[in-house]
């Protein structure tokens, strides 16, 4: 029975603060914190320590286990109102493309290069290995990849392959092949940088091997300028794509392989943060990639309007990333 009166008393000592409380955080819930006044505003904070104060008291007397539940609950709605992110979705965004993915790709700057010159020696060395001996492209290129287009077939074929919508199915197979391609080496060549960086580098040049091998085939026929054009009005942004997530796993391998003043763990958690980030715009670049290249691609046919869209998104991603000033580039 004490016990019984205690609980009454104390809550009807303190529950009128706790209710203006909770009256204040159903208002900001439903209709946005600018719904309330600047009073109101200051006043949460206030109310919120005196919530859990009496959080505090009821623990330590034993009062009912009701109220304890209810107050934990106040007091966690509170907390997270004074000290959480209350940006609405659309600003999220907003701060993401307009900030974060640009100033975290703009510190990766020296892996990027890096990540770009593992993909182009890749590219050569298989253009160099196919156009001496074309018994190589099987090394680097898959027959379900391939679609038929490999040094065995006719001149005729491949140039169909590149302007003929006749050839749509297999052209579609391709496509399809090849983005998937590019999408799982971009999520693995970030994904194992943790090892030192050795499997993102492999990665890397075996992407740039695949490309070079199709590229020497398309060119022994005199067709390097056409598969140029039709496969850079997507492969700009999709090798972007890769570059920037093997640019990320390289981060990571070499933070963890030289630390500086930090442990290896939390070297490896800093770098993956600034990773995950890079890797977020990675899987929009993807999606754009893949518009680009189950649309575009097939309906534009002219070689000047190809390389016109490949030097577009070229010239746009630059500006996106590294416009205005380097400031965000130090690390």
């Amino acid at each position: 029975m004490d016990q019984t009166l205690r609980s009454l008393r104390f809550r009807k000592e303190r529950e009128e603060s706790w209710r203006r409380l909770e009256t204040l955080l159903d208002r900001a819930e439903r209709h946005a914190p600018k719904s309330l006044t600047d009073d109101e505003m200051l006043a949460i904070p206030q109310l919120y320590r005196s919530a859990l104060s009496s959080l505090s008291v009821a623990r330590a007397t034993s009062l009912d286990q009701a109220l304890i539940d209810y107050l934990e609950a106040l007091s966690a709605r509170a907390y997270f109102f004074v000290y959480g992110a209350r940006a609405t979705l659309l600003e999220r965004l907003q701060s993401f493309f307009a900030r974060d993915w640009p100033h975290a790709v703009k510190q990766l700057w020296r892996e990027t290069i890096v990540s770009a010159l593992l993909l182009f020696a890749g590219t050569l060395m298989a253009f160099l290995l196919v156009s001496a001996d074309p018994d190589w492209y099987a090394s680097f290129v898959s027959a379900e990849m391939a679609s038929g287009r490999d040094p065995n077939a006719t001149t005729e074929f491949l140039r169909s392959t590149i302007y003929d919508d006749g050839d749509a199915d297999g052209l579609g197979v391709f496509a399809t092949s090849l983005f998937t391609h590019n999408a799982q080496i971009a999520l693995f060549a970030f994904a194992l940088g943790f090892a030192f960086c050795a499997p993102t580098a492999l990665l890397l040049v075996y992407n740039g091997c695949s490309l070079g091998a199709m590229f020497a085939v398309f060119a022994s026929r005199g067709l390097g300028v056409e598969f140029a054009g039709w496969i850079f009005i997507h492969g700009v942004t999709e090798l972007l794509a890769v570059i920037l997530a093997g640019a990320a796993g390289l981060r990571i391998g070499w933070s963890i392989a030289f630390p500086g003043g930090l442990t290896r763990i939390a070297a490896a958690e800093r770098a993956g943060r600034q990773g995950a980030t890079v890797m977020m715009g990675v899987v929009v670049m993807l999606f754009i990639a893949g518009l680009l290249e189950g649309f575009a691609r097939q309906l534009i046919v002219s070689d000047v309007i190809r390389f016109g869209v490949a030097a577009a998104t070229a010239v746009g991603w630059s500006m996106y990333f590294y416009r205005g000033d380097r400031s965000g580039i130090a690390r």
